[in-house]
């Protein structure tokens, strides 16, 4: 749409300090913080168009007067500096007493020109300002935000009353997504809540079932090659850790390799249905099964899990395998003192616990259908991605 494009630092309230940055370190040290008081705003307070109301770090009333310059107003946009930079969102109406820290950038705005939620939508997605943001904010260390590029990043700017109609509009799609997402992270929460009440703490084996290595109860346990994969433009889809999460697939990044490099890295084994795919580096210990026919191939730090499924089900191994391998029991299995990874020998190793087969055949069917339930969920989510992009390349494209 041609609408008049303007810098954001045209669009700043007619005040002193009406765009800050957060106070140097010097100004507000560690020692100074205290675990209660005044809320001091951080960059985990501050998603895209999502103020988080819960605080970690706090000064006295004192100190606070200090620092008072750094107060936000209900309706300022507090803007991340460091990290993940230029995520923005507007200051809630109950914000109550609270300063930002030197990793963020306050926005105190003319609202008789821009409506603060559609400049957020703006600074979270238009392309002429993310491109911007990221093109003029290379540090030499790390990226990093200053006022200035801020300032002068452009922006078009319809109409009030169009920028509150597409906010709006945003908001609804985004609420939408957000809610497909909770409802994905619930129905997770909940296998872990029939595994738990069906089987007991594997660990603690109240329920006295019989244990076995794991090795003895699987086909086999492989670690994929070590090699990095040569990437190609299509050909055959090829797993990677970043697509694996706590029991379930995340496909919003994917790579391919060529029909050639499958045959060089399948060697060891192929995948098939009903595989676990487990995570043995960075993110250790998420996993996922393999529901579908897909010709799949194993990227780098990854573990192949073929369960004897006269022994174990899938289902329970996945669950389990989740539980043992969380990050406050997976000590017992990892290895290397710097870059930490999953034992292969270790976990082949570890006992578990064997409950009879028709136990773990009713929990695999209730795994089944609330796996079924989260594909719905997970193409809704992607409808629902769709809708918000679409509506923030209509707008802002």
């Amino acid at each position: 749409m041609n609408y008049p494009v303007v810098q954001i630092g045209e669009l700043a309230l007619d005040e002193p300090g009406s765009f800050k940055i957060g106070p140097f370190g010097s100004s507000l040290k560690k020692d100074e913080l205290v675990p209660s008081g005044i809320p001091v705003i951080a960059i985990e307070n501050v998603l895209p168009n999502n103020f988080i109301t819960i605080y970690r770090k706090f000064i006295t009333d004192k100190k606070y007067q200090e620092l008072s310059q750094y107060t936000v107003r209900p309706g300022d946009i507090v803007v991340t500096t460091m990290g993940t930079i230029g995520r923005a969102a507007v200051v809630p109406d109950n914000i109550g007493t609270a300063i930002i820290d030197s990793h963020l950038f306050r926005m105190r705005v003319d609202k008789t020109k821009v409506y603060p939620p559609f400049l957020c939508y703006a600074i979270n997605g238009a392309p002429s300002v993310t491109s911007h943001l990221e093109q003029m904010s290379r540090g030499a260390i790390m990226d990093g935000l200053n006022t200035t590029i801020l300032k002068e990043s452009p922006i078009a700017l319809p109409l009030l009353s169009e920028q509150k109609r597409i906010a709006s509009l945003l908001a609804r799609a985004d609420r939408l997504r957000r809610l497909r997402r909770v409802g994905d992270d619930l129905s997770g929460s909940l296998l872990q809540s029939v595994f738990l009440e069906m089987f007991g703490e594997p660990t603690k084996n109240l329920k006295g079932w019989k244990k076995q290595k794991l090795e003895s109860c699987c086909i086999q346990t492989v670690d994929c090659l070590h090699s990095t994969p040569n990437w190609t433009s299509s050909g055959v889809l090829c797993i990677r850790t970043s697509n694996l999460t706590m029991g379930g697939w995340n496909w919003s990044d994917t790579r391919y390799v060529s029909e050639q490099e499958y045959r060089e890295r399948t060697i060891r084994s192929e995948l098939y249905v009903s595989d676990i795919v487990l995570s043995r580096e960075g993110t250790v210990g998420v996993a996922a099964i393999i529901y579908e026919g897909l010709k799949l191939c194993l990227g780098q730090r990854l573990v192949q899990v073929t369960t004897n499924q006269d022994i174990v089900k899938s289902e329970f191994l996945l669950h389990l395998l989740l539980y043992e391998l969380a990050p406050e029991r997976i000590q017992k299995v990892m290895a290397g003192s710097t870059s930490q990874h999953l034992n292969l020998q270790e976990l082949r190793k570890m006992k578990i616990i064997v409950p009879p087969l028709p136990e773990q055949e009713q929990f695999a069917a209730v795994v089944q259908r609330v796996e079924s339930l989260r594909r719905r969920q997970a193409e809704s989510a992607r409808q629902g991605e769709g809708l918000f992009q679409s509506l923030l390349a209509e707008v802002f494209g």
